[in-house]
């Protein structure tokens, strides 16, 4: 019986009594005045029931992921009592962890639980050509695909078969990191203080070092009337990704050079290109990285048709940086032994093109020198107490993926480069990088390595 029927026949109750009153209006009145609020409230009563089903239906999801994440856990704390201790034991390791600094000591390393599940979900972009791009045959590649690859293999996975690409896009990237969708994040991310101190996440090793610029269409203002300044674009209709670096420091400089600009708004660098294209943005603001990619499919494709005119737009890249952008992979807080792995994973593939070791000569490399036999056949403390790095981790890297210059060169260049004669000997390439700051330190760079030992 619900609750309206239940009330409804209640009234009825008090309200034959009443209809045989006769002569005492007064009361009869009250009566009738309080059957209506009664039937009021059982409306209002009725329409918060509706609005709580409502609420529940729209939780559902909610529930379901927290009963998922509920079960997930169990199982892992199942597993960890298996190897480990009893729950008195677990409490007081918790406790210790936490005077120590860590969060929760009891948590289970990702690298476990990447183990465990046979296989590494990596977060990436699809669509920024030499960093993450995923071609119309469905294949992978770029500097970001290929340090994913290198932290498979380093920890004993197949970096072909063994590496699940999860897109992760400028607004929801750290959110599949902290609730576990992903493993590792290697997508173009800026490393920020706020970012560090703020988000559940711990950064790595710097795969990139880059900085803002912005591409800008020839019939908005050409590079020559411009003086090849982003200072002449007073007016401009600007695409900025959301919830990105690119769109704060974009903010940042306009108000501090008094260049008036009006953003628009764009959660992918493809609806970016896609506005620019369409006119109805004159210039794209991110990392130059990616605007030299974009500038290269531009020029080929020739779809950026004419200007009022009838001559061909082209697209030109103001020569001023608006931000210094240390791209960088990310993990999760408190998670020191996976963090180490994505961090000496990049330090290693650095030490190699240093030592002149790559994919070609790792085999026959002198290993009676102990800094080259410290790098091929020493696990130097890597891993879990469950899953220690093998010793040959690094030979396992350079197996599928070589050292830094040659996964720079897949990356940005034609792939023939031999690992060890420098950024000079690289060629066809679309981003060089000679003279920047991502060649070695020996050539005048910032990419370094601490010492392995």
């Amino acid at each position: 019986m619900t609750r309206t029927v239940a009330l409804f026949l209640a009234l009825l109750m008090t309200a034959l009594p009443l209809a045989g009153c006769t002569g005492d209006d007064t009361e009869l009145n009250a009566a009738n005045e309080r059957i209506a609020e009664l039937e009021i409230q059982a409306e209002d009563d009725q329409e918060r029931i509706a609005e709580l089903e409502s609420e529940a239906e729209a939780d559902e999801a909610t529930y379901q992921k927290l009963m998922d994440d509920f079960s997930e856990q169990s199982i892992l704390i199942n597993q960890l009592q298996e190897r480990c201790c009893t729950w008195d034991e677990m409490d007081q390791a918790w406790y210790d962890g936490y005077a120590s600094g860590m969060a929760d000591s009891s948590q289970v390393s990702t690298l476990d639980i990447i183990m465990d599940r046979g296989y590494m979900k990596c977060g990436v972009k699809n669509d920024q050509y030499g960093m993450g791009y995923l071609d119309e045959n469905g294949v992978r590649s770029g500097l970001d695909i290929e340090y994913c690859k290198a932290i498979a293999a380093a920890i004993g996975l197949d970096p072909n078969d063994d590496v699940e690409y999860v897109w992760a896009g400028g607004w929801n990237r750290f959110d599949l990191l902290a609730y576990g969708d992903i493993d590792v994040l290697i997508r173009t991310t800026t490393w920020t203080i706020s970012r560090d101190s703020d988000l559940n996440a711990d950064f790595a090793g710097i795969n990139f070092y880059d900085g803002q610029g912005i591409i800008i269409r020839s019939d908005f203002i050409t590079a020559e009337a411009a003086e090849n300044s982003i200072y002449a674009l007073d007016g401009a209709n600007i695409c900025v990704g959301t919830g990105t670096t690119s769109e704060m420091n974009i903010a940042d400089w306009a108000s501090a050079s008094g260049v008036s600009i009006n953003p628009v708004y764009v959660d992918s660098s493809t609806e970016a290109i896609a506005e620019f294209i369409d006119g109805n943005c004159d210039a794209y603001s991110g990392d130059t990285s990616a605007l030299v990619a974009h500038k290269w499919n531009l020029d080929n494709a020739g779809t950026m048709g004419t200007d009022d005119d009838g001559n061909d737009i082209e697209v030109w890249i103001g020569q001023e940086l608006l931000s210094k952008e240390p791209l960088a992979a990310v993990t999760r807080d408190y998670d020191s032994e996976w963090n180490e792995i994505v961090s000496w994973v990049w330090y290693g593939m650095i030490t190699a093109e240093e030592m002149g070791i790559s994919s070609q000569n790792y085999q026959s490399a002198d290993t009676s020198a102990p800094s080259i036999d410290r790098l091929l056949n020493q696990n130097l403390g890597l891993g879990t107490d469950a899953n220690p790095l093998s010793n040959t981790w690094m030979q396992s890297v350079l197996d599928a993926v070589g050292n830094y210059g040659e996964a720079y060169d897949r990356a940005f260049c034609d792939g023939t480069y031999d690992g060890v004669s420098g950024s000079d000997a690289m060629t066809g390439c679309l981003i060089s990088r000679s003279g920047t700051y991502n060649a070695l330190v020996s050539e005048g760079g910032l990419q370094y390595a601490p010492a392995m030992r």
